[in-house]
């Protein structure tokens, strides 16, 4: 695993953090509104030391910046491309009586996504995206009853943004979409299909929806070989309460690691 290349945009803090560091040794390199965010963290600044983690300032809502993030994580004397996108985007929420939660932009993550594939490379790396559960109707119906009115009045405007993240996916993917399901023009922009792969032409893909984050320590970490620290499901996974964001991001390495395992999966 030592000699991929990879571009984590969303990994300055939690599960793109968590899991950049689980990759590096790999090459990563991080797309940063501020590269200040590292100076002190002794980790990574041994792997910038050693050229493994590459520091790119710029904001994921700016296509420019994006593309020089792709063009900087392909660099090295190996002539090979990028081959992951790690995508964890996600906003700081702030609380208002309202509306529960709400980010800012409140298109944050779709947007961030449409400029990741618009100026997708080639050939075409793997990608990982990170969503959420309970986003969908259909997916609503699979939370625990006494989350669903947090998902449904909390957490209404994130995973608004999620959502349409999500419909950009499955157009790329030709997945099914309810169309009652989608996050519509405030979100998704207008004409945002030509900015993407056309339908179908994105196969390389995995969307991971984790349940209720929490802080907790990896019980991966912990648990012996062969035991189960967390359920993993392809589509919804009925009952799922909390997992810590540093499960999460120990299963996206598991990702990375068996590709052909989880390709496709969402």
């Amino acid at each position: 695993m030592n000699d991929i290349k990879v571009l984590s945009v969303g990994g300055s803090r939690n599960i793109g953090y968590y899991t950049s560091i689980r990759l590096l040794g790999a090459t990563v390199t991080f797309l940063l509104r501020s590269t200040a965010v590292f100076d002190k963290d002794e980790t990574i600044q041994k792997h910038v030391a050693s050229g493994k983690a590459r520091l790119v300032k710029g904001d994921a809502l700016v296509k420019e910046d994006v593309e020089r993030a792709w063009a900087e994580a392909s660099k090295g004397d190996d002539n090979r491309p990028v081959d992951f996108l790690v995508f964890t985007v996600g906003g700081t929420p702030q609380f208002k009586l309202s509306k529960g939660f709400v980010i800012s932009p409140p298109n944050l993550v779709t947007q961030a996504l449409l400029n990741c594939l618009q100026t997708l490379p080639t050939p075409t790396p793997k990608i990982i995206v990170i969503s959420s559960t309970g986003l969908t109707r259909a997916s609503h119906k699979s939370l625990p009853l006494p989350l669903k009115p947090m998902y449904g009045y909390l957490l209404q405007v994130p995973h608004k943004d999620k959502c349409g993240a999500e419909e950009v996916l499955a157009h790329c993917a030709d997945w099914p979409w309810d169309a009652r399901d989608s996050a519509g023009p405030d979100i998704l922009g207008t004409d945002w299909e030509k900015r993407v792969p056309g339908r179908g032409q994105l196969k390389s893909l995995v969307v991971v929806r984790p349940a209720l984050l929490t802080d907790g320590n990896c019980r991966a970490d912990a648990t012996p070989a062969g035991g189960n620290a967390y359920r993993v499901k392809d589509g919804d996974l009925e009952g799922s309460w909390t997992v810590s964001r540093r499960d999460v991001a120990h299963f996206l390495v598991e990702v990375v690691k068996d590709w052909g395992k989880w390709e496709g999966k969402h």
